[in-house]
């Protein structure tokens, strides 16, 4: 029997991984896609030239989407899988980085530890508000001394009869200037514990971080705590050490993993497009054989990183996937990612370092992603520690 030739490959879906997500999937898929092109492609570039980012505006249509603690049961969060979940951080991240950053922090970041480790009255009071938007919050653990070692942070909680007081700053905080909310990490004498503060409370201020070079369409703050006094049940009674904050960082580093193959993607799209269109020595570019090495390593790159990432999301919901899964996916995917930026970058030439194409915005942003919920050293590290047993973090 003779047997249909396949269809030629697409070149924006090379390996037709379309083909391995649901109908469900590629429906939310597109929805954030389309929300994506309509909300934030038209005025990114405006937005990161200026170092803004409407968060109040897009916080209320993101939640009207429900893609703020999408991944969460309950509250009025959407309860997707976590597949979905990456899938929309791979759309957000096509947009900007800042953009899945919002997402992440919000319901990675602030929403999760609530959710998992809160009271009840806690979920209730927080969760469905910052589902909804209406309420912003942010995550305080990185201080300007302890990055890498958040265990070293220096604020502190103290008792003081039946309330907390506490004392202390946090850095590089995303959200920090605009959220309403803050989930705060501190030592107290039981070990570090996690606390809900609003951020109209006596004591606490912000101090927005400018200059920046990258994730410019972010709002990145410091977090300012003097003598902040908090009631007895502002504390996450469900954690106390290190494994509450580490354990939203992961759910954060998942999304990442996922989003960056979003920026690897629209770096690879707009240097396929351009090359196409620009002509040189009477030829376009995409006919020279250096340019579609560069072209063929990109799309290699987008696709496998993207094909990892759905694996890793399939464990996640079938309950294998382990922080050192997530590891190995964002070491490899946000350096591939970077690699595929600073790629298109060179084949746009001196139009690749413009705002009027995406990817000088996408190669700087990923410069911050390559730092931050742990940087490529410390996921090289966790990855050497599963692969030997030895912790190579302390000397």
């Amino acid at each position: 029997m003779k047997q249909s030739t396949p269809p030629a490959p697409d070149p924006r879906d090379f390996l037709a991984l379309d083909a391995l997500l649901s109908d469900e999937e590629v429906l939310l898929r597109d929805t954030v896609r389309r929300f994506v092109g309509d909300q934030i492609l038209p005025d990114v570039a405006d937005w990161f030239e200026a170092g803004t980012f409407p968060s109040r505006r897009l916080a209320k249509e993101m939640g009207s989407l429900g893609l703020l603690g999408m991944h969460l049961e309950g509250y009025g969060c959407a309860g997707t899988s976590a597949t979905a979940y990456g899938l929309a951080c791979v759309e957000l991240e096509a947009g900007d980085s800042g953009a899945r950053s919002f997402v992440s922090v919000q319901g990675s970041l602030a929403m999760f530890p609530i959710w998992a480790y809160g009271s009840e009255e806690q979920k209730e009071e927080w969760l469905p508000r910052m589902a909804a938007g209406d309420v912003i919050g942010c995550f305080g653990l990185t201080e300007s001394d302890a990055g890498s070692d958040p265990g070293s942070m220096r604020t502190r909680a103290r008792r003081d009869g039946d309330d907390w007081v506490i004392n202390g700053t946090k850095m590089w905080i995303t959200n920090g200037g605009v959220a309403d909310v803050a989930v705060v990490w501190a030592q107290t004498d039981e070990g570090v514990r996690g606390f809900i503060v609003p951020t109209d409370i006596a004591g606490f201020s912000t101090r927005d971080i400018h200059k920046k070079l990258s994730l410019r369409a972010s709002i990145t703050s410091e977090l300012i705590l003097e003598d902040v006094r908090l009631p007895a049940d502002a504390v996450l009674p469900g954690i106390v050490g290190m494994k509450g904050p580490l354990s939203c960082l992961n759910e954060a580093r998942f999304g990442i993993l996922f989003g960056a193959m979003g920026a690897a993607r629209s770096c690879y799209e707009a240097a396929l497009d351009y090359s196409l269109e620009r002509t040189q020595f009477d030829v376009p570019i995409a006919s020279f054989q250096l340019t579609q090495k560069k072209l063929a390593e990109m799309a290699v790159a987008v696709n496998r990183g993207t094909l990892l990432a759905i694996h890793l999301g399939r464990m996640k919901d079938a309950g294998t996937l382990r922080h050192e899964h997530v590891s190995f996916g964002k070491f490899d995917n946000v350096r591939m990612a970077l690699d595929v930026a600073r790629t298109a970058r060179g084949i746009l030439g001196a139009n690749g370092i413009t705002l009027e194409y995406p990817v000088i915005r996408h190669m700087n942003n990923l410069e911050s992603v390559f730092t931050y919920e742990g940087t490529n050293e410390i996921h090289t590290l966790i990855l050497g520690n599963a692969l030997t047993g030895i912790q190579a973090f302390r000397s």
